[in-house]
């Protein structure tokens, strides 16, 4: 079955004066869903029968078309996109297609501005099955039934930011809360994504993440940083259990908490010596 608004391994079955035609003989033997490939994405060398890899969406007049561009946002799924232009219907976004994709007004979680990026969820509207966009992502995300665990690895996209932390979306199915006082980068930006783990989950089922493993886990990539900067600082750094919070964040990106935690599995394997004046690297063999 070709789905629409993704990628679909179909077969060329025929070559014509307006493009390729391919489908899937195995599961549409009679060809009634065969669709077109218009000339201007077909390859320089190909062979009928061979498999192609190909992007479906809808046409102008609604029909299934294939396509060799790739789209910055898949079916389903979340995307930071950019609005071209607005008209008396709703915001249209560049999605990498010909033809741009709309945001009714009523899929709008705030007014939209042209020129602005806002990040989105693509879908397939009911009613007139065809492919929009939403702003309106907690709608897309359920926290009912969960399919992460604790301390589990997940992929995490920037949804918004507040006074509280980040919201982000795990796995493109759950809400998630990162407290800002376990991030340390600034530029963190809606839209972004990154790995991350899962702190703890709520008896509600509310989630929180965080970038780094939690407990003795995360000490030993910490750990390494602070020797790879040991290392590139002539095996020195100004810095120890009485430093100022602040002064870890901006040479390490790290809390106090984690610093502590760090350097005392260092020195507890005899790879550093602390004092007053900061940690020296021991001498490497």
């Amino acid at each position: 079955m070709i789905e629409i608004g993704k990628y679909n391994t179909l077969i060329i079955l025929r070559d014509t004066k307006v493009g390729l035609f391919l489908g899937n003989p195995e599961q549409d033997p009679e060809g009634i869903h065969d669709i077109l490939l218009p000339n201007k994405y077909v390859p320089n060398e190909f062979e009928i029968g061979e498999e192609l890899v190909v992007f479906v969406y809808l046409d102008h007049e609604q029909r299934p078309v294939a396509t060799t561009l790739e789209p910055y946002i898949l079916l389903n799924e979340f995307a930071l996109l950019r609005v071209n232009y607005i008209n008396q219907v709703g915001a249209f976004m560049d999605w990498g297609m010909e033809k741009d994709i709309l945001v009714p007004f009523k899929e709008q979680a705030r007014p939209m501005e042209k020129g602005k990026r806002y990040l989105v969820y693509l879908y397939m509207d009911e009613k007139t099955k065809r492919l929009v966009a939403s702003s309106k992502t907690n709608q897309f995300l359920n926290n009912d039934n969960l399919t992460v665990e604790k301390d589990e690895e997940v992929d995490l996209i920037v949804s918004h930011i507040t006074e509280i932390g980040i919201n982000v979306i795990i796995n493109e199915q759950h809400k998630g809360l990162l407290y800002k006082d376990e991030v340390y980068d600034d530029a963190i930006r809606t839209g972004d994504r990154m790995r991350g783990y899962i702190k703890n989950i709520r008896p509600d089922n509310k989630i929180d993440v965080a970038l780094q493993i939690q407990g003795y886990q995360s000490i030993e990539p910490n750990a390494e940083k602070i020797l790879d900067e040991l290392r590139a600082n002539r095996g020195f750094l100004r810095l120890n259990d009485n430093s100022h919070p602040e002064d870890i964040k901006t040479v390490l990106k790290m809390s106090k908490k984690t610093f502590k935690k760090a350097i005392g599995a260092l020195y507890k394997e005899k790879l550093i010596e602390i004092k007053e004046d900061g940690i020296y690297l021991v001498k490497e063999n």
